[in-house]
């Protein structure tokens, strides 16, 4: 007998572990397929940012993640000399967590192994590979193999996220473009920390690249790079290794290695990330240099993207044409991660003196630059989301004399909308995503947002579970909460973090996605012509159709 899902997820790593907890939270029917017995184990990602920190605690898991993290870790970038020529340390909280932090991925991959387990709707199975994928008009059957014995699960989606050698991707025919760049690099984890100092280093030595990262629980990183003609089988002799650490320890034949590990530098995207109603996610559908430390967060983007569109998608509530509207907005982005992590690479592993003596030089003019120095010391450079096409309403903003713009403002659509802590009534403060319910947000200041809004919308935000937030300054809380219409959640604002952000802008109200990305914005009179427009770009169903739809 073929067993059947709702969604079907292929690989637990980053994505397909995400997904499957995002999956979970909605009751959505979903089996989990790892083909190995136990999770990766070997060298991988070391970087968590606030927009993945922030995922963990939509999750419920935060608390467990940050276990494993080494909050606002610095960067500092050297030159062959071994001198400072860059820093990088951003202490923003704009989503309510450090921006950069060091971390143990296969330990916070366990966390959400586990995390996924806590959902009965959820079927995690280990050892288990998919091996043949037939999709017709009304779902997907995969053949699976597990302990030698072959099944068929049957899908009414598949999403691929078992990395670069992806089956599913392969299966479809989809070409991975890009490149996989010569230049090879070794990692090597050790324990009992010999040096403890808290820093990252990106060393960009033109002899030989390398970087060195404290990571939590005494784990010590450094990545070398391979030269011409240094075969992978190096990283079998101890003699190779402590040659590469001479420089580095004081006793490099006293270290306690515990991971070694030859990688390669790929930067490649699928060229189309949805086949009918199979759908590729995380390293399956793109990989980049691992440098920016950008590619588990890349992976958690992804995952929450798709997440509540797969989950619209099988309720009922929204057409299967929500699902194009993932790779539309995710693509870009990646993209432009991927160019970010191949220019860093560059800098980091050029070998060429004279173009070294230009980059040092160039360090130097920016650090006599007090806005460019903290330009990049913030981490500007890192392309923040930005969709521009999608579930998102590109329009211009409302004129009006009575609402000027403050210069050098951009547009918030598209982005991602703030998290400050707030206030409740009765209640101490917390992150503005703890006081509020997860999914989609209509969110006013100053005003009661059911005032705005027609019977009609109000009756599909109610199917859509949507919340309608009142922001007030905390000074008006309690006598805006005691006169708010039913069903409106009161918001305060005690710092003036969320009045900050709309002074700045001529807009009064937001319509926020259930990935936290702003979907819409513009003044009060014009939030239900908006919630409309949001309506139609989501490709969402009025309750009558739904009713026919999943009937």
């Amino acid at each position: 007998m073929t067993e059947q899902a709702s969604i079907l997820i292929i690989g637990a790593g980053p994505t397909g572990l995400t997904l499957a907890n995002l999956l979970g939270q909605n009751g959505v029917s979903t089996v989990l397929i790892e083909a190995r017995n136990e999770l990766i184990d070997f060298p991988r990602a070391v970087g968590i940012d606030d927009e993945s920190l922030r995922a963990m605690q939509g999750l419920g898991l935060v608390d467990r993640v940050l276990e494993h993290t080494v909050p606002d870790q610095q960067i500092r970038i050297v030159n062959g000399s071994g001198k400072v020529i860059a820093g990088i340390n951003p202490t923003t909280r704009e989503f309510g967590w450090p921006r950069r932090n060091g971390f143990v991925q296969p330990l916070v991959d366990a966390v959400l192994l586990e995390g996924a387990r806590r959902f009965d709707s959820v079927d995690v199975r280990m050892g288990t590979e998919a091996v043949d994928l037939v999709q017709d008009r009304d779902g997907v059957s995969v053949t699976v193999r597990s302990q030698g014995q072959e099944s068929t699960l049957r899908a009414a989606y598949v999403v691929g996220c078992e990395g670069g050698r992806s089956f599913t991707r392969q299966k479809l025919g989809i070409p991975f473009t890009g490149e996989t760049r010569k230049q090879r690099g070794l990692v090597i984890d050790v324990a009992n920390d010999p040096l403890g100092t808290p820093h990252a280093v990106f060393g960009g030595d033109p002899n030989r690249g390398y970087a060195t990262l404290s990571l939590p629980h005494g784990i010590r990183r450094w990545e070398f790079m391979l030269l011409e003609g240094e075969d992978d089988a190096l990283v079998e002799s101890d003699e190779f290794l402590h040659k590469l650490l001479q420089d580095h320890v004081a006793d490099p034949a006293n270290l306690d290695i515990i991971r070694r590990r030859v990688y390669e530098h790929h930067a490649r995207i699928a060229d189309r990330f949805r086949d009918g109603r199979v759908l590729l996610a995380g390293d399956a559908a793109h990989v980049m240099p691992v440098v920016a430390g950008q590619g588990w967060n890349s992976c958690i983007r992804d995952a929450l993207n798709l997440g509540w569109k797969l989950t619209a998608v099988v309720r009922g509530r929204a057409g299967q044409e929500l699902l194009d509207t993932y790779a539309e907005e995710r693509r870009d982005h990646v993209k432009a991660m991927v160019d970010l992590s191949v220019g860093m690479a560059k800098v980091v592993t050029n070998r060429s003196k004279v173009t070294s003596a230009v980059r040092d030089t160039a360090a130097a003019v920016i650090d006599r630059l007090p806005k460019l120095k903290s330009y990049v010391s913030g981490q500007g450079f890192k392309p923040m989301p930005k969709y521009t096409r999608g579930v998102v309403l590109q329009s211009p903003w409302t004129v009006s004399k009575s609402v000027p713009v403050e210069e050098g403002t951009s547009p918030g659509a598209g982005t991602l909308f703030p998290q400050p802590r707030v206030e409740v009534p009765g209640a101490q403060t917390m992150l503005l995503d703890d006081a509020v319910s997860a999914g989609w947000r209509v969110l006013v200041w100053n005003n009661d947002p059911a005032h705005f809004l027609s019977e009609d919308t109000r009756s599909e935000l109610a199917d859509l579970d949507a919340s309608l937030i009142q922001l007030v300054p905390s000074a008006q809380l309690n006598w805006a909460a005691a006169n708010a219409s039913s069903g409106v959640s009161v918001i305060g604002d005690p710092a003036g973090e969320l009045k900050s952000w709309f002074h700045a802008r001529p807009v009064s109200a937001v319509v926020v996605r259930p990935d936290h990305v702003i979907a819409a914005e513009c003044l009060a009179q014009d939030l239900d012509s908006a919630l409309r427009t949001i309506f139609q770009k989501a490709h969402l169903r009025p309750a009558r159709e739904k009713a026919v739809a999943t009937a």
